[in-house]
């Protein structure tokens, strides 16, 4: 088990730590990419990186938003270094 992390096509972030990727989809769903996460408490960042083997890096140009989860909006989220809002605006939903 690892704390993964995709995007679905409908641009919501989803986290968990699960075995594969795909375990984080729920029925009907797609992916756009994924990767590893973690959270930098000191910072307040959540921190996106590298690539799902099941889906492969995410196409962030395929979104339009990301939709994250509103219990996070008080943390910067960042993919490989750079605020996430460099590829796409976010926005938050319960």
């Amino acid at each position: 088990m690892a704390n993964k992390f995709i995007v679905t096509s409908e641009g919501w972030l989803r986290l968990g730590n699960v075995a594969m990727h795909r375990d984080l989809l729920q029925p009907g769903e797609s992916c756009i990419g994924g990767g590893m996460y973690e959270f930098d408490y000191v910072n307040m960042r959540l921190l996106l990186s590298g690539r799902s083997y099941d889906f492969g890096r995410v196409k962030w140009s395929w979104i339009d938003r990301l939709i994250v989860d509103a219990s996070l909006s008080d943390i910067s989220n960042y993919y490989e270094d750079l605020p996430i809002t460099d590829f796409v605006p976010i926005a938050y939903a319960q």
